[in-house]
């Protein structure tokens, strides 16, 4: 492995993808507060450590406040829907109203306990770091780079969703822009008053966006398919359609734990074989060259292995010590951090030292004044 693999370059973006996914499968296994807040520091010292000055870098600060957002919505629907027979120890009784019996289990009002406020918190906070994980691979990785990765069969489908990914990136960017200018004009830029002049030049930016986008992919000729035999359409739908329904019977086989488990796995690898076999012939049909495509090399390896090693040790952890990963709330019992998740989750800090810096981007210098300014400024002296 030569020196230049660590030289300052844009590491792979599936290498990120596979990170934040085997961070966010072990926020996934646990509802302990200290294991889930740790992901999240985890998370954001990488992307402090490892992203660059782009757009869709500044995007994990929003992701972290949709974490709170949620968190405070599960609080709160908790409070006015919970269930009466969820603890102890009541710190409020807000008004009841009746309910009819095809809901029962559910109640609008009534007592507030303490333990079914920490279960919600405990619920909310998860989501929120899976959120966070998706946060941090939106920050680290470049959207645009993804849609190189995607089989032909998948292009038009992956466009969309890579538009859909970048969504996020580019409001947090034009508020951010929106706003400024608006400071340095003087304008209100927070609040109520603020809101309507930033509203609507982020929405009139967004459409101009659109616009140069669909010329940019009509310019380069999105949409161009070649002439396959309609044998081969009906083959590839078929082994698609097979295959997909073969990985969700297999799935299914090793989550339902009934009396043949071992169906599960012949018939997962059978279905994610015929789905690669449909997508293969399916991609014969768009024509596309890739330039400059992106390597995956041994910093790749690593950050995607730390991800895995992630979630592996909090697989294991769930099934060795599944109490100390869910702490009990009914009776109320202070969490505690067991080592083996904890230090599983430690090694989600590994791309912080073994990915390559991100490239510097050169900025523009700045324009030179204008001689008409310096004529006017000599003959004002």
């Amino acid at each position: 492995m030569t020196s230049a693999t660590w030289l300052p370059r844009h590491l792979h973006p599936g290498a990120w993808w596979l990170w934040a996914l085997g961070l966010a499968t072990a926020a996934s296994r646990t509802t302990n507060p200290l294991l889930l807040a740790l992901v999240i520091a985890v998370t954001g010292y990488v992307v402090a450590a490892r992203r660059d000055d782009t757009p869709w870098a500044r995007s994990y600060a929003a992701f972290l406040r949709l974490g709170l957002v949620v968190i405070a919505l599960r609080v709160v629907f908790q409070t006015l829907f919970g269930n009466t027979d969820s603890g102890a120890f009541v710190l409020m009784t807000l008004p009841e109203f009746p309910l009819p019996d095809w809901v029962a289990g559910l109640r609008v009002g009534g007592p507030v306990t303490l333990e079914g406020l920490l279960l919600a918190a405990y619920d909310g906070l998860r989501l929120a770091a899976v959120l966070v994980c998706v946060g941090a691979a939106n920050s680290l990785a470049n959207p645009k780079r993804l849609l190189r990765l995607l089989p032909g069969a998948l292009y038009e489908a992956g466009v969309a969703v890579i538009v859909a990914l970048s969504v996020a990136p580019q409001i947090v960017s034009e508020v951010g822009r929106v706003r400024a200018a608006r400071r340095l004009r003087g304008r209100p830029y927070r609040g109520i008053r603020g809101l309507g002049g930033v509203l609507m030049p982020v929405l009139e930016g967004s459409l101009e966006r659109s616009l140069e986008l669909a010329a940019a992919m009509d310019s380069r000729g999105y949409g161009r398919s070649e002439a396959v035999p309609p044998s081969v359409r009906r083959v590839t739908a078929m082994l698609i359609l097979g295959g997909l329904l073969g990985v969700c019977a297999g799935v299914y086989g090793l989550l339902d734990g009934g009396n043949r488990p071992l169906l599960g796995l012949p018939l997962l690898v059978l279905g994610a074989a015929a789905a690669a076999a449909g997508l293969a012939l399916g991609s014969r049909r768009t024509a596309r060259s890739r330039y400059r495509p992106d390597r995956w090399l041994l910093p790749e390896w690593l950050v995607a292995g730390a991800g895995v090693a992630t979630a592996a040790g909090l697989i294991a952890g769930s099934l060795l010590d599944p109490v100390s990963l869910h702490p009990s709330v009914v009776p109320l019992e202070a969490p505690a951090l067991p080592a083996l998740p904890a230090a599983a989750i430690l090694l989600g800090l590994a791309p912080a030292w073994l990915a390559p810096p991100p490239p510097v981007r050169r900025r523009a210098a700045p324009p030179p004044p204008r001689r008409q300014a310096g004529a006017a400024a000599e003959v004002a002296g």
